[in-house]
């Protein structure tokens, strides 16, 4: 690996090589087409996944390795505008639900339809499939999708889906009751209420956040980005408001204020809280038991500071 590639490229790059070896050879047998290695990357606002997974497509696009990459962003998956004010509108008491970000507000049945063209895009005879892009500065700050897709055609040899929940799983009522008691590390200890949320807004989204466990399937292999333990979510609001200010530099001021953006990141916290440890643990049974994810024993965690830097890594 070439040493001019950040450490958290050089970890990612050779956990996908590994993955996409074996992958290949546990379908060898197979009369038909291998299908892509399905990659899922999941960190925070700001943390650097979405950089990371389109650096990673072009170090494995490039000599030596000269693979076909696809990245599809959850991102692109939401609800167009019109979608997103409509599912506020009929919500209006669920704060969780004022704008893009949670389950529930990401088009399931255009993520599955596209998930499975991508999965059988090796087959003979299997035409192109059009990925859709969301362009988060338009309606203020809100976002859309757009209209245009991109094409992709295959053979694909590495899919790599990310996004800030992906991997999130739905736990037992009994669960949130639990830690909706708790304070939430390194923010205010009624962080919950003092931001408007309701403990029925995290039911609500708990129940929508079954509709994705059919995208986890396709999962073969995940890489989790992280804060370090000690800081779970305050170098959040730092990394997504540095992401906004250089998203505006770039495009004539297009987005959000520095309030708003704090307002949207509070969206997300509830999601980290309740949901977030399903990445590495899988699904929280009502007798407590878990259900192991599609990827466990093939996942990879890498922990960073408030810098980005790698503090450490392991798999899980």
């Amino acid at each position: 690996m070439a040493t001019d590639i950040p450490a958290k490229l050089q970890h990612i790059c050779t956990h996908v090589l590994q993955h996409l070896a074996r992958h290949r050879s546990l379908s060898a047998a197979s009369t038909r087409p291998i299908p892509p290695l399905f990659v899922g990357v999941q960190g925070p606002q700001g943390s650097g996944k979405s950089y990371l997974s389109k650096r990673l497509k072009q170090i494995l696009s490039s000599p030596p390795h000269s693979l076909s990459v696809v990245v599809l962003s959850i991102d692109d998956l939401y609800l167009r505008h019109e979608g997103l004010v409509a599912l506020a509108r009929a919500h209006p008491q669920n704060a969780l639900l004022k704008g893009r970000g949670q389950p529930g507000t990401h088009d399931i049945e255009l993520g599955t339809r596209i998930l499975g063209q991508l999965k059988n895009i090796n087959a003979n005879g299997a035409g192109d499939v059009r990925l859709p892009m969301f362009e988060k500065s338009l309606h203020g700050g809100e976002g859309d999708r757009l209209h245009e897709t991109v094409a992709v055609r295959g053979p694909v040899d590495v899919v790599v889906l990310e996004g800030w929940c992906l991997g999130f799983h739905p736990i037992p009522l009994n669960e949130i009751e639990r830690r909706w008691k708790e304070p939430v590390q390194g923010l205010a200890e009624d962080f919950f209420t003092a931001r408007g949320f309701r403990k029925d807004d995290i039911v609500d989204v708990n129940e929508r956040l079954k509709a994705y466990l059919p995208w986890w399937k396709y999962l073969n292999t995940f890489i989790q980005v992280k804060p370090d333990d000690a800081h779970p979510y305050v170098h959040i609001y730092k990394w997504r408001l540095q992401q906004e200010h250089n998203m505006k530099a770039t495009n004539g001021g297009k987005g959000m204020t520095d309030a708003q953006v704090e307002a949207f990141i509070d969206r997300y916290i509830p999601g980290y809280v309740f949901f977030g440890d399903g990445v590495t643990k899988g699904l929280l049974q009502e007798d407590g038991t878990r259900q192991q994810p599609p990827w466990a024993g093939n996942g990879l965690q890498i922990q960073i500071d408030e810098e980005r830097e790698v503090v450490e890594t392991h798999v899980f």
